[in-house]
């Protein structure tokens, strides 16, 4: 689905395991879905992990949903794992933080909200304060030390977004969002060299 919305944007992408390809590559996205040690262990048995790390110092990085988690340090999912090591923070279960006659899974659309005390990052330029995306999850980054640009709430503010660097991480599903999504996926793109 991350493929086809940016086929949609007219976007050439090609999807890969391989670490030669993501050199060559002018921008990656590290989609996700499922559980975080099964995803990092795949990603270190294939090493894409070294290369993901390596790539995030000199383009772009996208990481969305499961791919934003493994972008943190560690993540607290069936157990402790470490993560890519590329955003500060930590990975939990909203559980800890949001009241208990919510639902687990954050399943749905909701509001992004943008840090007044920092510049806006620039794959969101283009929307305005409460736009909404589309989430499902039920972990979250957590103690991110700056990196948050945007949050959501649900019974708890939550962490929607970081940055840091070149490597960005949307805990939603862009490709998900419809008119929302596809700027935010244009905008990521525009920052290529």
């Amino acid at each position: 689905s991350v493929s086809n919305a940016f086929a949609y944007l007219g976007i050439e992408t090609k999807i890969t395991g391989d670490p030669d390809e993501l050199e060559l590559a002018q921008a990656i996205v590290l989609p996700g879905v499922g559980a975080f040690p099964d995803a990092a262990e795949k990603l270190r048995a294939t090493g894409l992990d070294q290369s993901v790390v390596k790539q995030g110092r000199k383009k772009p990085v996208l990481g969305i949903c499961l791919g934003m988690q493994l972008l943190f340090e560690k993540s607290f999912e069936y157990g402790e794992h470490a993560g890519l090591g590329l955003v500060p923070g930590e990975v939990r279960d909203i559980r800890t933080v949001i009241p208990q006659n919510l639902a687990v899974h954050h399943m749905g659309w909701n509001g992004l909200h943008f840090p007044a005390d920092r510049p806006r990052s620039p794959i969101f330029a283009d929307l305005a304060e409460g736009e909404h995306v589309y989430f499902v999850h039920s972990f979250a980054g957590f103690d991110c030390k700056g990196q948050c640009t945007a949050t959501t709430e649900y019974g708890a503010e939550l962490t929607a977004a970081v940055q840091n660097g070149n490597v960005y991480g949307t805990q939603f599903h862009p490709e998900k969002s419809g008119d929302v999504g596809l700027r935010i996926l244009k905008a990521f793109c525009g920052l290529e060299g």
